[in-house]
């Protein structure tokens, strides 16, 4: 039995003659959902995959020098269920999702909450390539130059009460457009939090590209959560609701598997997973096998966010 719920409401989904023209009259403008945000910078269309090249994007803070992930594998080998188990399934399944327009629900503990269209929630934020570590729970890493801006930047600007404590954010439910929300896979939609402070913290963005280009549909697109010291899992996608909460906000893989997915899902080598170790980890790319750095190698900047736990209680 399947459970089904209400298809997604018909102001998310754009007619394709709308969508196009609208696009080329922002390509020929210069001011499309990420040129406004990137000082009116103009975008140019890429191959087939829909994303557009992003320009004006200046150095961010906390990069590595390690040895980028390829492009192809960064986009071809996904853990993104709203499309299917397989590493292969996003990537063949996501094409059809409308992304524009889009629109993100603010609300909770903040002073201005509102829906807010993506061109807005975008807007006053200059754009920053970030080169970060992606390590995934199930033992594999990349190395990814992701593009966006602090998402404590965004979160200021909707000005948290002093009762926030933590963030919720929940992706898109469109089971028409997502094929893997047909199944009862997880309970949709997909939902993941952080505590405030993390959320404040300087490593954590919001991406709206990669490689330089707008984000293909199947690592997130238009918007996706980035922590890089935390498991994959958390970096959520297709972000389509922020809310600020006063208690811990219940999250999705925490429910369905909360002795193997815990809250917090910080990078520790010290802490296996119950089916298999998480000591060591293979870059995809490299044939050998690395040990898996505590945090993911930025323990100098999250270290301080835990001082006092027992992070294998608090895993």
């Amino acid at each position: 039995m399947i459970k089904r719920r209400a298809p997604i409401h018909s102001d998310r989904v754009t007619d394709e003659s709308v969508y196009r023209g609208r696009r080329r009259f922002l390509a020929q403008a210069g001011i499309g959902a990420v040129g406004l945000l990137a000082g009116a910078s103009l975008l140019r269309p890429a191959p087939a995959n829909g994303t557009m090249r992003i320009k004006n994007i200046r150095p961010g803070p906390f990069g590595t020098d390690e040895d980028k992930t390829s492009y192809e594998d960064v986009t071809t080998y996904n853990n993104y269920y709203e499309f299917g188990t397989s590493k292969s399934a996003p990537s063949r399944n996501a094409d059809q999702l409308p992304t524009d327009p889009w629109s993100v629900e603010i609300g909770g503990e903040v002073g201005r909450p509102g829906t807010y269209p993506l061109e807005d929630i975008l807007k006053p934020h200059p754009l920053e390539e970030r080169v970060y570590r992606h390590r995934c729970v199930e033992a594999w890493s990349m190395v990814i130059p992701w593009v966006g801006f602090p998402l404590a930047d965004l979160l200021k600007r909707f000005e948290p009460t002093s009762q926030a404590r933590f963030v919720e954010l929940a992706t898109l439910y469109d089971p028409e457009h997502m094929p893997g929300q047909q199944r009862e896979v997880l309970d949709w939609p997909y939902v993941e939090g952080l505590r405030l402070d993390e959320a404040m913290n300087p490593l954590a963005i919001m991406a709206v590209g990669l490689y330089g280009k707008t984000l293909p549909n199947q690592n997130g697109a238009p918007l996706r959560l980035v922590v890089p010291w935390k498991y994959g899992f958390k970096s959520i996608k297709s972000i389509v609701k922020i809310r600020l909460t006063r208690e811990q906000p219940a999250t999705t893989w925490n429910i369905a598997a909360p002795n193997e997915y815990g809250f917090y899902a910080n990078v520790n080598p010290n802490v296996p997973h119950p089916r298999w170790s998480q000591a060591r980890e293979r870059r995809i790319g490299e044939f050998f096998k690395r040990d898996t750095e505590m945090f993911n190698g930025y323990g100098e900047q999250v270290t301080h966010l835990y001082k006092g736990m027992d992070l294998r209680k608090h895993f």
